[in-house]
């Protein structure tokens, strides 16, 4: 069996890769000080975030490869579980952030860590780098490292929450150029996002399963929930949520022309297992219930 790495604390992260604790809370380590290592798995209970420097094993998070080359970024957050898969010993290589979540506690970075959807990111959604990109990160990792050097005050949480909430800030910059740069394949993952909704609503999943979710969605794309979420939002502008509900009325509309059916049969084959909520929902998004959109047409 592979070995197992409990990072519980930031002084555990710390020895796994032979860095001195300078603080409690918050360290930026520096993976060349690491001894060479193998195949192992890690248990995360702190945030990380890791600028590769060489081809150094692949990542596995649940059953899926991280699409993990030299000059990524990738990001851990508390309470997720990575295996590095190497057929053989490998020295690491790069600078890592880690943090723990009390650090967070009563600032204003605290408040704000469900923006950072990219900590959620589990399947093939590294961000990839420009070499402008990835000295600035290694700029705002100095800064962080430089004020851990300094004696501990009451300035000092302050200016580290700041300063990794600076650094978070141009991550989200990044993914949105990322968003933008594979906007072919963004677009070709909306294509199978409305064939899949296509498929699905033409078959008797609604009826067996009910409506299709998010996270089914997104997992049938071989996508995580949130990353699948921020792409259909930065291509289409809806949330995917509004995007599965405009499916559903675009299906419901064409549906309510037949006569034969009631509008709580309708309801069913759609999914809903109360018709009252597939009704709530039409008059929400169109303005007007099912009967009177049927009478009207």
């Amino acid at each position: 069996m592979d070995r197992i790495v409990n990072f519980n604390t930031i002084n555990d992260y710390n020895q796994f890769n032979n860095n001195e604790t300078l603080h409690p809370l918050v360290s930026i380590v520096d993976h060349t000080k690491a001894n060479p290592r193998a195949a192992h798995k890690m248990i995360f209970d702190v945030y990380c975030v890791v600028l590769k420097r060489v081809k150094c094993g692949d990542l596995k998070y649940g059953n899926h490869n991280y699409d993990y080359q030299e000059g990524t970024l990738v990001f851990f957050a508390p309470g997720q579980v990575v295996e590095v898969v190497s057929d053989e010993v490998f020295q690491p290589s790069g600078l890592a952030l880690a943090f723990h979540p009390d650090l967070l506690l009563n600032t204003p970075l605290g408040k704000r860590m469900n923006e950072f959807g990219f900590f959620g990111y589990n399947t093939n959604e590294a961000l990839h780098l420009s070499d402008k990109e990835k000295k600035l990160i290694a700029e705002c990792f100095e800064k962080i490292h430089y004020e851990l050097q300094q004696s501990i005050d009451k300035h000092s949480k302050m200016l580290i929450t700041s300063n990794i909430e600076l650094l978070l800030n141009y991550c989200l910059r990044f993914y949105d150029r990322q968003f933008i740069t594979r906007d072919n394949a963004n677009k070709g993952v909306l294509e199978k996002f409305e064939n899949l909704m296509n498929d699905y609503f033409f078959s008797d999943k609604p009826q067996n399963i009910g409506l299709p979710s998010v996270s089914w969605c997104a997992e049938k794309l071989n996508l995580s929930a949130n990353y699948f979420g921020d792409l259909v939002k930065k291509e289409t502008g809806k949330s995917a949520q509004e995007y599965i509900q405009s499916k559903v009325i675009d299906v419901a509309k064409e549906r309510i022309f037949d006569v034969n059916k009631s509008i709580s049969e309708i309801a069913y084959g759609l999914g809903f297992k109360y018709p009252q909520h597939f009704t709530r929902l039409f008059k929400q998004k169109v303005g007007v219930s099912p009967n009177e959109y049927r009478n009207l047409n």
